[in-house]
């Protein structure tokens, strides 16, 4: 089930949210160190994770689907951000270096043709990091954040999924150990919370972060067509309509 995109903005604008996307954003740096001279693109609600990569990128751009909505992203200078469909992104075959996915497997209802699409515009070396919930971890059970709205994941449905569409799972990588509350005590305590959990229960984080590459020698499923399909983006500006809100913090 998709949220509507001013559930994800909510979140993100909470104290929780904040810890949230600093947490994250550090697990994926440490994986994704330096992606000078790359192009970037986000998927679902990915922007409040791109902002360290924009520096490096050639392009860094974000898509999100047409049932959630899109705010505007960057909050100063040209969007880069346009709604698309899950089935049809407007982007060219082997376009892109690295996707990240947020809030974007686990709500999506066409989730082999998501990935199929995501195979077609990814390039021949390009790889992707997805983060979803964890189905053993408690972020999957509270429905008050976004994580818990979809369609959670064990690190052997998301490696099975991953392999059933072209792609070669490089490593599953538990994240985010503090519980979600409303509490800002607990909240504040985030770095001792994450220490805890991974010494003391790595296999039950809230998340999962999953890199993989695209697998050039897996065989097209019948029934199944790899085109090239090309539309054009509408950038996310000026004001609301149409499911386009105002900026959302980057």
């Amino acid at each position: 089930m998709r949220l509507d995109v001013l559930e994800f903005r909510h979140f993100y604008d909470s104290a929780l949210g904040a810890v949230t996307r600093r947490l994250i954003r550090r697990r994926l740096r440490e994986m994704w160190p330096n992606l000078r001279g790359m192009t970037v693109l986000g998927l679902g609600y990915a922007t409040p994770y791109l902002r360290p990569f924009r520096d490096e990128g050639t392009r860094v751009i974000a898509l999100m689907p047409g049932q959630q909505g899109v705010t505007r992203w960057p909050r100063r200078g040209p969007a880069a951000v346009a709604l698309s469909e899950d089935t049809e992104l407007p982007l060219a075959d082997g376009s892109i270096d690295r996707i990240i996915l947020v809030h974007e497997l686990e709500m999506t209802t066409e989730l082999r043709p998501l990935l199929r699409e995501i195979w077609r515009v990814l390039a021949p070396d390009g790889r992707i990091l997805a983060v979803v919930p964890n189905r053993r971890g408690i972020w999957a059970r509270r429905e008050a954040t976004p994580f818990g709205a979809g369609r959670p994941f064990s690190a052997t449905q998301i490696d099975l999924t991953l392999r059933g569409a072209m792609f070669e799972t490089l490593r599953v990588v538990p994240a985010l150990y503090l519980p979600p509350t409303r509490y800002r005590f607990l909240i504040k305590m985030a770095p001792f919370w994450e220490r805890l959990g991974h010494r003391l229960w790595p296999g039950f984080s809230g998340l999962l972060v999953v890199e993989a590459a695209k697998s050039l020698y897996a065989l097209t499923p019948p029934g199944e067509r790899v085109t090239g399909r090309v539309k054009v983006l509408v950038p996310a500006v000026g004001a609301p309509r149409n499911g386009v809100h105002a900026a959302t913090a980057d």
